[in-house]
């Protein structure tokens, strides 16, 4: 049963923009949702009018199937991460933690008993007594994040938590949040940009553009089965490679100045578009042609090898000048004339709308 469902919400501004526009999703408890996107379509405003902090112009928000619109945050037995912690530097880790706890009212022996267990699952119990200047940013989080569970949410904001950490931290915390994922009863909604802690921590993920929400689905399905071209393009490092056609004739995938033969079958996939878009993953792509497949031979350019110790980036160019990456686990010498692709592994994308075909 869902702890989380939004219906048809939208959050109107000042000046008539609506961001986010008609969302609908719902998160059942124990299940983290990740919601992605680039800075301004509305992840985080989405946050705000789950916790009560701003009020939808449409649509309804229920929790544990009670309608809150016009609850208080107080009541809505949310709790929120900040991307800046927020802690109060006069307090110590204790006194933070249980802040939330005394504004309730909550009996003294009570606050502590709660305070320890949770200080406990989160490994803060040696550093309660301290202050968060005396803290790493690590631990500084994970106070932030024990300040919210202490409660017992029914539902937890997570507003891109681990953004002003250092690579290797985040990392760390990263890790941290999975085992954590495992005993949380609340049902999670986790914004970030960084598709890392989307494809790691998320069971579902929600991709916006502009206030909209494009898709939702597994990690898998996302990265393998994405509805539109800016989907495709935005999850995965690289992105998907992207070639415009100029459109089909004498069984080919026309472009300016060379052309792709493509079976039948996929002639009449992409033949539902009158330019369409073909788009493949970049570890799809290979050197020299698999000797099990038919495989299409497609013209490139060499154009430079990227070294990332554990992974090769290769970065290629088509006659006609658009660019090309190809995704290797190690180093490999690749010809400066042909790429070859399984067909199987091709997608096509409407010219105009973006949409998958």
């Amino acid at each position: 049963m869902a702890s989380l469902v939004l219906k048809d919400v939208t959050y109107r501004f000042e000046n008539g923009v609506e961001i986010p526009r008609h969302i609908s999703f719902d998160v059942t408890e124990k299940t983290f949702l990740v919601l992605v996107g680039p800075s301004g379509c509305g992840k985080s405003t989405t946050l705000r009018l789950v916790s009560g902090l701003a009020e939808p112009a449409e649509g309804e928000i229920f929790i544990a199937e009670k309608k809150v619109n016009n609850l208080p945050p107080k009541e809505r037995e949310v709790a929120m991460v900040f991307q800046n912690y927020a802690l109060y530097p006069h307090m110590t880790v204790f006194e933070n933690v249980a802040f939330g706890l005394k504004l309730k009212k909550t009996p003294k022996n009570e606050i502590e008993t709660k305070v320890k267990k949770t200080a406990e699952f989160l490994g803060l119990s040696n550093l309660l007594q301290r202050k968060p200047k005396a803290l790493s940013g690590g631990e500084r989080q994970r106070v932030a994040l024990g300040r919210a569970l202490v409660r017992e949410p029914k539902v937890l904001l997570l507003d891109e938590p681990l953004s002003n950490l250092d690579a290797a931290l985040r990392q760390r915390v990263r890790q941290e949040l999975l085992g954590l994922k495992k005993e949380l009863n609340a049902a999670t909604v986790y914004v970030t940009h960084d598709q890392t802690e989307a494809m790691s921590l998320g069971d579902k993920i929600g991709i916006m553009k502009s206030g909209e929400l494009l898709q939702t689905g597994t990690p898998e399905k996302i990265y393998n089965a994405p509805v539109n071209l800016f989907v495709a393009q935005f999850f995965g490092h690289p992105g998907m490679n992207a070639l415009a056609s100029m459109g089909i004739s004498d069984g080919s995938l026309n472009f300016q100045g060379w052309s792709l033969p493509l079976p039948r079958s996929f002639l009449d996939k992409a033949g539902q578009s009158v330019r369409p878009t073909l788009g493949f993953r970049p570890e799809k792509g290979r050197f020299s042609s698999p000797s099990a497949i038919q495989a299409l031979k497609l013209p490139v350019k060499f154009l430079a090898r990227e070294n990332l110790g554990h992974v090769f980036f290769y970065y290629l160019q088509t006659p006609d000048g658009q660019k090309l990456s190809v995704r290797a686990a190690g180093k490999i010498e690749p010809p400066s004339e042909a790429l070859y692709l399984d067909p199987a592994d091709l997608y096509f994308f409407d010219s105009e709308t973006g949409k998958r075909i």
